[in-house]
């Protein structure tokens, strides 16, 4: 499995920027389109539209709302799993002392080994090509650490129940790392993030619309409006991209750290 990531400053910001200016063009076409059906049909934008806006800026509220609760989510799982690959290698480690002496050390070697490379995978980042090679030596890595932990375990003198114990923590590595990988490449489907620019920019439309009765274009608020939007659209991706935009989850990586300090 390798790391397939996007840069959420490219992609975020652009996207934030492209909301920014949709916004205002679309205020200012919604504006248009009013003034023309008032200068057509005279007095102001049909009531309606201020209930039909009402909905639409509702249902982008929850939209909004459901988008970031869902991206805080996969964050705090991100950094829950970092936490229990720490905890799984620092089990792996002392399970070898269940292993004969003489097998010990070269096991240990190769785990501290895997080790590095596990830490040195997202330290990498947002070198994409260089983090997937790394998760290749990690694989190669953890097949070199699961078939010297099988030789040792069919050596004599190895104790009833041994066996159990140090295949689920050998076994645990390889789980956890791959789900490691699996959540940096869980995402929201495009289309939800479709969807919310495109209520967005329809919100922009009707509000537009609306204040075509108004004498004076107030464009403090309108500014404002579209900056709020555009940058949570902005923080939406980089909190779904954790490893590579200004919202980060490398602090947590030092539990991994740790336990490799450890491994002695």
């Amino acid at each position: 499995m390798s790391l397939e990531l996007i840069d959420p400053i490219a992609l975020g910001g652009g996207l934030g920027v492209v909301v920014f200016v949709g916004i205002l063009v679309f205020l200012a076409l919604g504006r248009w389109l009013g003034q023309r059906s008032i200068a057509r049909h005279g007095g102001a934008p049909a009531p309606g539209i201020g209930s039909l806006e009402a909905a639409v800026f509702a249902l982008l509220g929850l939209l909004i709302a459901f988008t970031f609760s869902g991206g805080l989510s996969r964050f705090d799982s991100r950094r829950q799993i970092v936490v229990e690959e720490a905890n799984a290698v620092s089990t792996a480690w002392v399970r070898i002392d269940l292993l004969p002496a003489f097998a010990q050390p070269k096991l240990r070697e190769a785990l501290r080994a895997y080790t590095d490379s596990r830490i040195a995978t997202y330290r990498k980042l947002p070198d994409v090509a260089a983090a997937s090679a790394e998760v290749l030596r990690s694989q190669e890595l953890y097949a070199e650490i699961w078939s010297q932990a099988v030789a040792a375990l069919r050596l004599p003198g190895v104790r009833d129940g041994t066996e159990m114990l140090v295949v689920a923590a050998v076994n645990d590595l390889s789980n956890l790392a791959a789900s490691r990988v699996a959540a940096t490449l869980i995402h929201p489907p495009s289309i939800i993030y479709w969807m919310l620019i495109a209520l967005a920019l329809a919100a922009a439309l009707l509000a537009g619309y609306q204040s075509a009765g108004e004498k004076d274009y107030d464009w403090m608020h309108k500014l404002g409006f579209a900056a709020v939007v555009a940058l949570t659209v902005y923080v939406i991706f980089d909190i779904e991209y954790p490893r590579l935009g200004l919202v980060r989850i490398d602090a947590i990586d030092r539990v991994l750290v740790d336990v490799r300090a450890g491994m002695k």
